[in-house]
């Protein structure tokens, strides 16, 4: 049964409904056929032979953004001469980690571990440039201030553009000395022809130039390309009425939505952005959540060291801020599902402990943090002169030590079966997820932190 055809169903009337009553129209509605992709059949460097699952089609993209596509698994234009873009952001993998590392290693000898999780390239489009100060389309708060916008996690790079040179100059990344080394690379390797081609015969007589446009290669590519944006989720093919949401999952997208419940959709936002923008699952805003310290971060041996997000260490201009030390940039939660860490240090492997960690977190804290002379430490990965940003006061964060979750075991698996709508690759007509590598990634284990 099927009550709507290529309409949105908003979250609203899921909520006002209730579950039963939408059940009956959503559950066991349409099918809709996998997202047909035409083989490749252009002849591709050894460099990139990884790209699979996603092959563009030929003529579809500009020539920067082919460029940029080469560029992206381009080795060569590491220290280590083994690593590229898509090591850690592989497209098998939503364009994020193919592994269960909390943080990546690079370097000149793949050795160096990095301080944070590595986060998708997909579902960038709409990012906001920074600003401190900033009202959120389609939050539920109306009255909604505080920073926003930027790439990375925590907003330091005003365009994908620069957010490409970031890994590139990294020590614990791709490790170049510096941009001309990069630019020299491109000179000398595979691309180079081509490289001249699209921005011109003169162009490695200009390093600086010739960097920022190994960036907008990178960028344009990103841009172009359907695979960093497919929106082929079971939550896509719902909304449009082609699918349907089980029993499960249709208590947990309620859940979501429920502002004295899950209340995720205040920050994951769940409806159409300005102009009928598809469902970004974020309001690009940041939070300081207080995710415990993760120990299996190498840097973290040093008691010393914190990452503070927004103040500091790799972001300069606001470190004299405090109020927004401990803040992160919420991300989406399309493909929240082929993670296999979560959060900006990678503190958790499971995302049913994700969800239960934000309904426990102050009512439990003993499940989630350290002790130290008998006494539970919260918020262990800030310094106590920063503890005070963390957010309790909103749902489901909102409930002190011994008080009821917001959410039961039950519940929180509800939400779970929800957010597993978001992964990409649905096809109703296999009766669940495509059978490729980004939706049948390890889910995370059920283990504790």
């Amino acid at each position: 049964m099927r009550c709507f055809s290529n309409t949105w169903l908003g979250p609203r009337a899921v909520v006002a409904l209730g579950a039963a009553a939408v059940a009956a129209c959503v559950v066991g509605g349409g099918s809709v056929a996998a997202a047909s992709r035409p083989a490749d059949t252009t002849p591709v460097d050894a460099a990139i032979r990884q790209w699979v699952r996603y092959p563009s089609t030929p003529g579809h993209l500009s020539a920067q953004a082919e460029l940029g596509k080469r560029l992206f698994f381009d080795t060569t234009l590491s220290a280590s001469k083994r690593m590229s873009c898509a090591s850690c952001h592989s497209p098998a993998h939503a364009y994020g980690p193919p592994n269960g590392r909390a943080v990546q290693l690079g370097g000149p000898h793949l050795d160096r571990a990095g301080t944070r999780a590595v986060p998708s390239l997909r579902y960038l489009d709409h990012t906001p440039l920074f600003s401190l100060d900033a009202f959120t389309p389609g939050s539920e708060d109306a009255e909604y201030e505080g920073p926003r916008g930027g790439f990375t996690r925590d907003g330091r790079a005003a365009s994908r553009q620069q957010q490409a040179a970031i890994p590139l100059l990294d020590r614990n990344e791709m490790a170049n000395a510096g941009p001309q080394a990069v630019v020299a690379a491109v000179r000398d390797g595979p691309h180079a022809a081509a490289f001249r081609q699209v921005f011109g015969a003169d162009v490695f007589a200009h390093p600086a130039q010739a960097f920022a446009d190994v960036g907008e290669a990178l960028a344009a590519f990103q841009r172009e390309d359907p695979s960093f944006h497919p929106y082929t989720s079971k939550f896509d093919a719902v909304m449009s009425g082609h699918a349907g949401f089980t029993a499960q999952e249709l208590r947990g997208y309620a859940l979501f939505n429920d502002p004295r419940k899950g209340n995720c959709a205040s920050c994951h936002i769940d409806v159409p952005g300005p102009g009928g923008r598809p469902v970004p699952f974020t309001d690009f805003a940041y939070a300081a959540l207080g995710v415990p310290r993760n120990p299996s971060i190498p840097a973290n041996r040093d008691p010393h060291h914190v990452d503070l997000g927004l103040c500091g260490p790799y972001r300069r201009d606001l470190q004299e801020q405090a109020r927004y030390c401990g803040m992160f940039k919420t991300p989406t939660l399309r493909n929240v599902a082929t993670r296999r860490v979560f959060f900006h240090n990678g503190a958790f492997r499971s995302l049913t402990d994700v969800v239960a960690f934000y309904v426990q977190r102050d009512t439990e804290p003993g499940k989630w943090y350290p002790r130290a002379h008998g006494k539970v430490i919260p918020y262990d990965d800030l310094p106590p002169r920063y503890r005070g940003n963390v957010d309790r006061t909103d749902a489901p964060m909102d409930r002190g030590k011994g008080a009821m979750p917001a959410l039961d075991t039950r519940e929180i698996a509800d939400v779970v079966a929800f957010l597993r709508t978001l992964d990409d690759g649905y096809s109703a007509t296999a009766g669940g997820p495509a059978t490729h590598p980004d939706t049948n990634a390890v889910r995370g284990a059920t283990t504790a932190p």
